[in-house]
């Protein structure tokens, strides 16, 4: 079979030991024979792409970013022309596997359930957002690195008895936070899924300072809010109709400095979340989750997606996965909520 692969939306850990799973295996026990589309839905778009070997995929399990670049075009958004383009493209393979999060494998879907296309997914997102799967590669990765940069912050802010601020990845979902934060000793955890009362975080600071701590540290999604919202929110849209977000942080930063009376300073992780080495999870994740699509493709399991269930990975429809978000259930929230403070 001829098989094409393109990698979409923001860049993540682990995604190049998927590329390298699905071509190593799909050669050596298939036969088949592999193009790279360069730069998320713009490669078939424009058909740009290029073989994907044996030869080039060699070395690449511990890099990070994606060997075929990424992006985040969404050809439904471009008009009837561009997704005619895609399609005509696609034609020339007998599949297509779809590396991406929430709005990659969206766009996989409707190309699969409205134009026939043979779409096998396989999820990406730091975020751990994805429904369908109990984990996505490159969430490991993430909060590693925050566990990292917190153990860091800690001593920093005992050093100068300030308050430290890390706001992190998570538009919707405060996976990162939650288990980056736990895994880091925050004081404060702060996620999109329970808005935060701002006179709350003030006091719970100010009893800590009481009770003799005078460093305290807050882990905050980009996408926690307070209650009634964050005044200024940002109306700026991509392609998907996501806003861009930004500034919560700094918010956050200004308030409790002001409120507070102790300093208050702001890292933000941002992209150094996403880049870099996958942790050696992640790496075996993204190598089953490749092989797995390789193998659902030989089944003709189209218009699905692989997926870690349990400790097996096994092959789940594509709706499911874009159905709806996975976010932090509050009850997990909860369950360490007592730890906190």
């Amino acid at each position: 079979m001829k098989i094409g692969i393109l990698t979409g939306g923001g860049d993540c850990p682990g995604l190049n030991a998927v590329i390298r799973a699905a071509v190593r295996k799909g050669i050596t026990a298939y036969g088949d024979e592999f193009v790279g589309f360069k730069d998320g839905w713009r490669g078939p778009l424009e058909n740009d792409s290029f073989p994907l070997t044996l030869e080039a995929t060699r070395g690449i399990l511990p890099r990070g970013g994606t060997i075929l670049g990424s992006s985040r075009t969404n050809p439904f958004k471009r008009g009837e022309d561009s997704v005619a383009a895609v399609v005509e493209n696609l034609s020339k393979l007998d599949a297509l596997i779809a590396i991406g999060g929430e709005d990659t494998l969206g766009v996989a879907t409707r190309l699969y359930t409205e134009h026939g296309v043979n779409v096998v997914g396989v999820p990406k997102t730091i975020d751990n957002d994805l429904s369908a799967t109990d984990q996505t590669f490159g969430f490991d990765t993430a909060i590693q690195v925050v566990s990292d940069a917190c153990d860091r912050l800690h001593t920093t802010a005992e050093s100068h008895h300030r308050n430290m601020l890390v706001e992190v990845m998570g538009r919707h979902a405060g996976w990162i936070a939650l288990h980056g934060g736990i895994a880091g000793g925050a004081d404060i955890i702060l996620i999109p899924e329970k808005p935060f009362v701002l006179d709350e975080i003030v006091a719970t600071l100010k009893a800590r300072h009481d009770r003799g701590s005078r460093a305290s540290l807050i882990v905050c999604a980009e996408g926690a809010l307070p209650e009634g919202g964050m005044p200024d929110a940002p109306t700026e849209l991509d392609e998907f109709g996501h806003v861009k977000l930004g500034g919560i942080g700094q918010w956050l930063e200004s308030q409790l400095t002001g409120r507070t009376g102790f300093e208050t300073r702001l890292t933000q992780l941002a992209y150094i979340q996403r880049g870099g080495t996958p942790t050696a999870f992640d790496r075996v994740l993204g190598t089953r989750l490749g092989a797995t699509a390789i193998d659902g493709i030989h089944a003709g399991q189209f218009g699905k997606m692989a997926a870690l269930r349990g400790t097996k990975t096994e092959m789940v429809e594509l709706t499911e996965a874009t159905g709806e978000l996975r976010t932090v259930p509050l009850s997990d929230y909860e369950l360490i909520e007592a730890l906190l403070g």
